[in-house]
């Protein structure tokens, strides 16, 4: 195992493909696709090794939920990787959340590498 994902994207469907991508690849993942207070409350529960947020839609969503995620105790230290969004998006959001990692779809799975558990 490479290591445990949330996965946070506003399409279930495409959040699911994904998912399924990402397992084939020995991730384990856990998804959420309607609700940011949900994702939050899971991932408080049952910390992951990382957060994987999708900005190409509900960009407000996805922000809110890495405050969130940045502002308590228990998951403060979770890496945050957002995925795609607009470049205007994604400079305003390294300026408000500058500790997160920001990539596209196409360097997603190289960006997770950097982050893959050993062993």
């Amino acid at each position: 195992m490479r290591g445990k994902v949330f996965l946070v994207q506003w399409d279930a469907l495409s959040a699911q493909a994904l998912a399924k991508e990402l397992r084939v690849d020995g991730w384990t993942i856990d998804v959420e696709s309607k609700d940011g207070g949900r994702a939050y409350k899971l991932i408080k529960a049952n910390p992951p090794d990382i957060v994987l947020i999708d900005i190409s839609r509900k960009l407000s969503h996805g922000r809110e939920l890495a405050f969130v995620l940045r502002n308590v105790k228990a998951t403060r230290n979770i890496p945050i990787i957002f995925v795609d969004g607009k470049v205007e998006d994604v400079a305003n959001l390294r300026n408000k959340v500058p500790d997160t990692v920001f990539t596209t779809s196409r360097e997603l799975k190289n960006t997770l590498m950097k982050f893959a558990k050993s062993g």
